[in-house]
């Protein structure tokens, strides 16, 4: 036998998650795939259903909510934060600004 694969000991498996070597085991990170509704509201007045009919890709929709003002952020309709609008690239994002 070579000295390489005499020196080789077996070291157990590390665990997938650091938290359980710990003994602390979130309860949410065995489920990452649970699905739910992210949603923000944003007050938009005077919108009509034909309003609605007739937004196409480009269509700019004025809200009541000024650019600083920050939106409430739901998931699956529980309040979990707020957040403010930004601009990225071509892209409109919103940054978690405060937890509820």
């Amino acid at each position: 036998m070579s000295s390489a694969a005499q020196s080789f000991e077996q070291s157990p498996p590390e665990p997938l998650n650091p938290a359980l070597a710990t003994g602390k085991v979130d309860p949410l990170s065995s489920m990452p795939w649970l699905p739910c509704i992210l949603s923000l509201e944003v007050p938009v007045p005077r919108f009509t259903i034909g309003d609605l009919l007739m937004l196409a890709e480009g269509s700019i929709v004025e809200s009541s909510c000024h650019h600083t003002s920050d939106v409430p952020l739901r998931v699956n309709q529980l309040l979990i934060g707020w957040t403010e609008f930004e601009v990225i690239g071509d892209r409109l994002a919103v940054r978690i600004t405060d937890q509820a």
